[in-house]
């Protein structure tokens, strides 16, 4: 097959959809078929080069403000007068049998999404974020724009969504009822390899925590919708419990609003944000880690399964169905608590640390639910299977007006 992946969001940008999409790229490639990725321009990352027998192609993209309404989040557009006379001739010449969307609300997926339609190509759309944010005023904006730009957009085209979650697919149902083809259960797919190199020693070098006091890690970029203010205000209560414990935040900082409550709730003095850290340096803050937590809002996401691989135990809390058909037990390969509830966190946060030869086998049965679940091959070749389907049946006739 020539498949296109589309993702505003590619390396060398770092992020949950960004990784996944260059993974499953590489892992495309790898199988033999012939791949272009389209992308944003990012930082200094040269306009097109091969990766892993991956042609990947940038095109010239503006910053959008850091802001609530952009989830505090620095979002790369490439809409210009140009984009659609430049993209159609790079997709006249590769002549794609089918194309692999990441993103909803971005401009390569609706530019992709328009040319797909215009010449019967099946699109695949993975959808990583939903358009939420726990301030009322933005989420009432993200709805509008939910049904006045997404979900008209979808509609022309009628692409097979991937419904990674429980949470997904009743926000998908809710948001976009009528404007897809179908919907594919595939989760989140990971690498176990990667994560499971890290030297523990090395990990407490980089948290600058010593060799005794148990790490409280907590992965992933701190925007509102994983603001880390649940496991700063569970901190008191773990602290009473075991004074040395520190809780190590990774990721860049985009609202700081914890470390102002770690202040207030004195707690400060066990809270270190490391800010963005190299990919080679994350297994070794897993390595080191008594338990990672992160109370993302809802949904477990790539970093909660990056960790569950590593064999590090998780604290977060959400719905324990979170993965249908992958059952999972609070207690037994995760800890797990309603969302909102700090005191539960806390507590399970106070359990791990209380037996750690008890959470250190929470850990290894995570470990193995990934294996069995979500290693990246596993997901590869489901991508794999739905992507033939695609190409062996006839696009749906999208609607035209």
């Amino acid at each position: 097959m020539r498949i296109v992946v589309v993702n505003n969001f590619y390396p060398p940008r770092v992020g949950g959809s960004a990784h996944l999409s260059d993974a499953l790229a590489r892992g495309y490639a790898a199988r033999g078929h012939e791949v272009l990725v389209v992308t944003a321009a990012y930082q200094d990352a040269p306009a097109e080069e091969w990766r892993d027998g991956v042609r990947v192609v940038r095109f010239p993209a503006f910053v959008l403000p850091e802001s609530r309404l952009a989830v505090s989040f620095d979002i790369s557009f490439a809409t210009r007068p140009s984009l659609r006379r430049r993209l159609s001739r790079l997709l006249d010449e590769f002549r794609p049998d089918v194309i692999h969307q990441h993103g909803q609300f971005m401009d390569l997926t609706w530019a992709t999404g328009a040319w797909a339609r215009r010449h019967d190509v099946p699109v695949l759309l993975s959808i990583h974020t939903r358009l939420e944010n726990p301030a009322a005023a933005y989420r009432h904006a993200f709805r509008f724009l939910d049904a006045t730009l997404v979900a008209p957009r979808l509609r022309r085209y009628r692409p097979s969504l991937v419904v990674m979650d429980s949470y997904m697919d009743d926000y998908i149902k809710e948001r976009y009822a009528g404007r897809y083809r179908d919907l594919v259960a595939i989760p989140v797919g990971v690498d176990p390899a990667w994560v499971r190199a890290g030297d523990a020693a090395r990990g407490r070098e980089l948290a600058g925590v010593g060799p005794d006091a148990p790490i409280i890690l907590s992965i992933g970029h701190v925007i509102p919708v994983r603001d880390r203010l649940g496991v700063v205000e569970a901190l008191p209560a773990v602290l009473e419990r075991h004074p040395d414990a520190k809780l190590v935040v990774v990721g860049r900082v985009y609202y700081d609003l914890f470390q102002q409550r770690a202040e207030e709730l004195g707690v400060a003095h066990a809270v270190t944000a490391l800010g963005a850290m190299p990919k080679a340096d994350i297994p070794h803050l897993l390595a080191a880690a008594t338990v990672e937590t992160h109370e993302q809002g809802l949904g477990l996401g790539t970093a909660t399964l990056e960790s569950m691989a590593a064999g590090t135990p998780v604290v977060a809390w959400g719905r324990i169905d979170n993965f249908p058909g992958v059952p999972m037990v609070d207690g037994d390969d995760i800890f797990m608590c309603r969302p909102g509830d700090v005191a539960g966190l806390a507590e399970r946060i106070t359990l791990a640390l209380d037996d750690p030869e008890a959470t250190r086998v929470v850990g290894e049965k995570a470990a193995a639910i990934v294996d069995e679940h979500f290693a990246l091959e596993r997901v590869l070749d489901r991508h794999l299977e739905v992507l033939e389907e695609l190409c062996a049946t006839p696009a749906p006739q999208a609607a035209r007006r």
